[in-house]
């Protein structure tokens, strides 16, 4: 007795290649871990911030540019207010930095909230072996919203720190400067959309720690050379070669500033490491919800 086959016998039988799942392509990296840019430096905000940067390294490092016996050391006493005019370049960069990358409101309270945090946590320990925190906080903002935001914020921070303490002088302008190179130079480390963890914050302590001894030796620099050659042996003396002015250098950091930079160096390293893991992730869920690149749009009103 014969029948019609059932559709189901003339079907082929399914095999393991024909229901294996096609190889899915590796997914881009989360929205999360995609490094935000408050500031996005254009080509004016560049040439200021080279312009800048440029001559801050010639009002750093003068006694080491220019040749013994130079005119520069008749003026010794009148440079920090000479060089003091480079608050004027810096707030030229800083409003450049805003026009340029249409800094919304956004990001202008999130400036104005970590500029606040950063001069109210300066004063703490001030007087005490370099107890900084403030330097842990600028790490990390850096880090999170990247170089261009990173200047504008360390150097606002520093001029509000000093309207707050009372060190309005000279030295401000330098302290400024500095401090933008210092928080900047976060927001160029490297792995910002991929490194997580444990090795990020390992990346951040090394910063920390290296970035805390470069600013007080900068600004070391900003102070020796008006010293006064009668005043101790390892004064700046404007008649001595390179060589020799660089030994009395190296001399003073060791004598007036080692303990101190070390201090804030360990501070950053502990605060980075401990604090660290909480306040990237704030500042990241901040960054989210902020929204900065999101572009603006507006709905015309319904009829």
């Amino acid at each position: 007795m014969t029948g019609t086959p059932r559709p189901a016998d003339d079907a082929p039988l399914p095999t393991r290649t024909a229901r294996r799942r096609p190889h899915a392509a590796r997914p881009p990296a989360h929205p999360a871990q995609r490094q935000v840019r408050a500031v996005r430096l254009g080509p004016r905000s560049l040439a200021a911030l080279a312009l800048v940067s440029a001559v801050g390294v010639a009002a750093f490092g003068w006694p080491f540019l220019a040749p013994p016996g130079s005119q520069l050391g008749a003026h010794a006493q009148d440079a920090p207010w000479l060089f003091a005019g480079l608050l004027v370049l810096l707030v030229a960069v800083v409003a450049a930095t805003i026009a340029e990358s249409g800094l919304g409101p956004k990001a202008v309270a999130m400036l104005g909230v970590l500029a606040a945090t950063g001069a109210a946590l300066r004063p703490i320990g001030a007087g005490t072996a370099g107890i900084e925190p403030m330097f842990f906080l600028m790490v990390l903002s850096g880090r999170v919203l990247g170089p261009g935001f990173g200047f504008v914020l360390g150097s606002v921070t520093m001029f509000a720190s000093a309207l707050l303490t009372g060190g309005v002088g000279p030295w401000m302008p330098f302290q400024m400067l500095a401090m933008g190179w210092f928080t900047m130079g976060a927001g160029l480390l490297p792995g910002p959309d991929r490194l997580r963890g444990r090795a990020e914050l390992l990346l951040l302590a090394a910063y920390g720690f290296l970035a805390a001894f470069a600013y007080g030796t900068v600004m070391n620099l900003q102070g020796w050379p008006f010293l006064g050659l009668g005043a101790s042996s390892i004064a700046f003396d404007p008649h001595a070669a390179v060589t020799a002015n660089l030994a009395r250098f190296v001399a003073y950091c060791v004598a007036t500033s080692l303990g101190w930079d070390l201090g804030r160096a360990v501070v950053t390293v502990v605060l980075t490491l401990v604090l660290g893991p909480a306040v990237l992730r704030a500042l990241r869920r901040a960054t989210r919800r902020a929204a900065f690149e999101a572009p603006v749009t507006f709905d015309a009103p319904a009829p």
